[in-house]
């Protein structure tokens, strides 16, 4: 499978891969009014892989973000968290691990176990280039064998592309304080001065950290989790309608991509709950909720 960017779609078009639940019309739609910055006409792909993990494409380059490649139900329930008897992954790969791990290069935004797993480990190979939110994960990373591991910041670049970590909260204060494994997240900027700038924000919740990344960089997408991820008890880990909302008032000209929904035992936000509310909540044109398997260009 050819993950190589589309460079001659518009902005306004949509790839439609494998399971793919929107009409390439809805996509159409939701795009209208959306502009690229100024001189910069190409388009940016990002395919829906399953949970977390996705496809960027931008700048010639493709990024694999957070690769989870488990069999579906080969893992157990996370403890102490919604629907934790179900075993997880919920649902198959949409598309083949080799096929995956062909990718320029791999973004892990933290080590937790559906961003970055064993299945995963074994598919990629080792002198890939990784990029790892800090240097306790690079460390992490390199023990299993991986030669060519980097740290983000605020101006790391590859291959052209401008690499940009950003914060993140996985959960609110209480939450953090009840489960200290949650540990640190990031979120990554991709900029190219011939592509949208495009802002992945990780597993957090709405807060000032997506608030600045929003601010500084005014990317025009931005790729929410936001399946609404719940340790029971306590409030949701990731984002869920009201934080996409959030997001939406405080980038409104942008384009919101839902990722991270239905994969995971503790995710209970489904894909139809945010389409219906961002219907209610007059967004829906800047809302775009891929299946598994599924690209869009934005």
């Amino acid at each position: 499978m050819d993950f190589k960017t589309e460079h001659g779609m518009t902005r306004r078009q949509a790839l439609l891969m494998t399971g793919g639940a929107f009409a390439a019309a809805s996509l159409m739609a939701a795009t209208q009014g959306w502009a690229n910055p100024v001189g910069t006409p190409k388009t940016a792909k990002v395919t829906q892989v399953r949970n977390a993990t996705i496809l960027v494409e931008t700048g010639g380059v493709t990024f694999l973000i957070d690769p989870l490649f488990a069999d579906q139900g080969s893992l157990p329930g996370f403890p102490a968290s919604a629907s934790s008897h179900l075993s997880n992954p919920l649902v198959t790969l949409p598309m083949p691990q080799d096929d995956l791990a062909t990718a320029d290069a791999v973004i892990v935004t933290h080590l937790h176990l559906d961003h970055w797993d064993d299945a995963a480990k074994a598919a990629i190979a080792r002198d890939k280039p990784i990029f790892a939110q800090s240097e306790h994960d690079a460390g992490l990373i390199r023990a299993d064998g991986f030669t060519d591991v980097h740290v983000l910041t605020e101006a790391t670049e590859f291959n052209g592309v401008r690499l940009i970590k950003t914060g993140g909260q996985h959960g609110n204060d209480a939450t953090l304080e009840a489960f200290p494994t949650m540990g640190d997240v990031c979120g990554v900027v991709f900029s190219h001065p011939e592509f949208p700038t495009l802002y992945v924000a990780g597993d957090t919740i709405w807060n000032a950290h997506v608030q600045a990344a929003i601010d500084t960089h005014k990317p025009a997408a931005i790729v929410l989790n936001a399946g609404n991820a719940v340790m029971m008890g306590f409030d949701p880990i990731i984002m869920g309608t009201e934080d996409v909302l959030a997001v939406h008032r405080a980038a409104p000209e942008a384009i919101l991509i839902a990722s991270h929904m239905e994969a995971i035992n503790h995710c209970i936000l489904s894909r139809q709950v945010l389409r219906d509310f961002s219907v209610q909540n007059g967004f829906e044109q800047k809302l775009l909720i891929p299946a598994d398997g599924e690209a869009v260009m934005v």
